[in-house]
């Protein structure tokens, strides 16, 4: 299998899928340590080689998880991570840092876990309410020059922040949450992106796997990630089960799966919108990995695509149980 290429800004060629590295930490329940790095490997060997972390995933353990990777394959990745969440995150213990006296420490201490001297993309996770924005990019364009992060990225900015803090420091890529069932970026956060010429790297991308078709809820462990969102929630499921069959349907009409139909849905939404879409989907298994990756091959005709877009009018749920902790809640 070959992964196309696409550079998701100028200078910055990635694989057209990324690998969403949140997977190898327990968020989603337990890990098997061999097997997260054998699927980390495998996501390499099939040209899936854009790896995202971030400081906060299992409170560095996916870092580390990665950078057991890097020490042998470092050349081969686009290697992206993310600071400015603070802490226990999966517990619902959450803060963001993006005081700019703090970015250089967040950052030496990502490439400590990373085993790595640089970044090719470093991503503010969260804007900080109480830091100006320009404040926080330019500490990361320091970094730029200092040559320990190529590119850098914003995550869940609003189309203003993005806007202002390109105005500091060409942003490479923009990340938020983009799928059939959360499509708010899409009033303004995407449009922007488009307009200044600014990747999008779509998280959640099957929705956590609700998207896939597999989702089961009496296999939730306790300290599942999940159990924080209100698609999730027990009212919810019985609403968004229709949201799934529609995407069934659709992927039997197209023989392939629900989850390279909703990642196939993504490339054609950047192809309407202009600009590059690098979706980044997570998973701990390695046929999953090969599963998502022959999405990027597969091009969904424009009926199918309309009946996909009707999807997040009839989903239940907030994409968020905290409208302020993404995008949308302060545009």
């Amino acid at each position: 299998m070959t992964v196309r290429t696409v550079a998701l800004a100028e200078g910055l060629d990635v694989s057209a899928l990324g690998y969403g590295a949140m997977s190898v930490a327990p968020v989603y329940g337990p890990v098997d340590p061999a097997e997260a790095l054998a699927t980390l490997h495998h996501s390499i060997d099939i040209g899936v080689t854009f790896l995202d972390t971030a400081n906060v995933y299992g409170n560095g353990d996916s870092e580390k998880a990665v950078g057991e990777v890097l020490r042998t394959r470092r050349g081969e990745v686009q290697l992206a991570t993310k600071f400015g969440l603070v802490g226990n995150i999966a517990a619902g213990q959450r803060g963001i840092d993006g005081r700019p006296e703090h970015v250089a420490g967040f950052l030496e201490a990502s490439l400590g876990r990373l085993g790595v001297d640089s970044v090719d993309l470093y991503y503010l996770h969260r804007v900080d309410p109480n830091v100006p924005i320009e404040e926080t990019v330019g500490a990361m364009a320091e970094l730029v020059t200092a040559g320990k992060v190529r590119h850098l990225g914003l995550s869940e900015a609003t189309g203003d922040e993005l806007r202002r803090a390109n105005a500091v420091h060409p942003i490479a890529a923009i990340q938020s949450e983009w799928s059939v069932w959360s499509r708010d970026v899409e009033r303004s956060v995407v449009p922007t992106a488009a307009e200044l010429g600014v990747g999008f790297v779509p998280y959640s991308p099957v929705g956590r796997g609700f998207l896939t078709g597999t989702y089961d809820p009496a296999a939730l462990g306790e300290s599942d990630l999940r159990r924080r969102f209100p698609r999730f929630d027990a009212e919810s499921l019985p609403g968004n089960a229709k949201v799934i069959e529609v995407i069934e349907g659709v992927a039997r009409e197209s023989d392939a799966t629900a989850a390279q139909v909703a990642l196939a849905w993504l490339y054609a939404k950047g192809r309407e919108f202009s600009l590059p879409v690098v979706p980044i989907p997570g998973t701990r298994f390695a046929a999953r990995v090969t599963e998502n990756a022959e999405a990027a091959a597969l091009e969904l005709p424009a009926d199918l695509i309309a009946r996909l877009d009707e999807l997040a009018a009839i989903t239940v749920g907030a994409r968020s149980a905290d409208p302020t902790w993404v995008s949308f809640g302060r545009e």
